[in-house]
């Protein structure tokens, strides 16, 4: 029987190793996986790449992760913002790479990893130095910058809704990232808010079919303000 649930948020993550490249959901904080931040947190892995849309908020999740000095590179749209100190600390004194992308080449590096797809052409950043080293080439009288695409060890996500084959469905701009970062990891793991039994999500609903997602963790809504998670049955 596939039952893709696990217990705990770190248990979830307990084969992740130091050097993986881990792609995080999110757009800002909504959409962001806290629990699983957390746990990464809790691994104790070093020389980590993380793909983000950002880099961290404050002094917890990410930032606390970039904090702890665990993260060797970030490849990232906005690195900085009014409180992403640990961050700027960091880059200011040398201690962390910055792969700086702009956010709709980020997002389909990532889609093309997942699709299969080997690179594609793309004006932005043309003439600028996001484009040095990388090839370039005129179609149609318009300058393009050849872009890879974005693999990741693990990606790191959250739904609203699961079942124990893994088929998710998200809540309105917390989905973001997460369908095609599940598609771009050798290894996804997902929070959800529900899991129910299968045949009760709507086919036509389901964004992120199981095939992509390896693990999932229940996570109580309540307990989660709180700070905490709940177990899965």
């Amino acid at each position: 029987m596939i039952d893709k649930i696990v217990s705990s948020p770190l248990e979830a993550l307990a084969d992740l190793r130091d050097g993986a490249t881990v792609m995080i959901g999110g757009f800002g904080t909504a959409g962001q996986p806290h629990e699983l931040i957390d746990a990464l947190i809790d691994t104790g892995a070093r020389d980590l790449v993380i793909v983000n849309n950002n880099a961290g908020n404050g002094d917890t999740g990410l930032a606390k992760l970039l904090a702890l000095k665990r993260v060797r590179k970030i490849i990232c749209s906005f690195p900085r913002q009014a409180d992403s100190h640990h961050f700027d600390a960091l880059y200011r004194a040398g201690e962390i790479e910055l792969e700086l992308v702009p956010q709709g080449n980020l997002a389909e590096r990532i889609r093309a990893a997942g699709a299969g797809i080997g690179g594609f052409f793309t004006p932005t950043g043309y003439g600028t130095a996001l484009a040095e080293g990388k090839e370039t080439r005129e179609i149609n009288g318009r300058h393009y910058v050849l872009e890879s695409p974005l693999h990741a060890d693990y990606a790191l996500i959250k739904a609203e809704r699961g079942d124990r084959w893994g088929n998710l469905t998200y809540r309105m701009t917390a989905r973001n990232f997460g369908p095609v970062m599940a598609m771009a990891a050798r290894t996804t793991i997902a929070t959800v808010h529900e899991v129910v039994e299968l045949g009760q999500l709507d086919p036509e609903a389901v964004v992120t079919p199981g095939l992509f997602v390896q693990r999932i963790v229940l996570i109580d809504r309540v307990a989660t303000a709180a700070g905490g998670f709940k177990q899965a049955a």
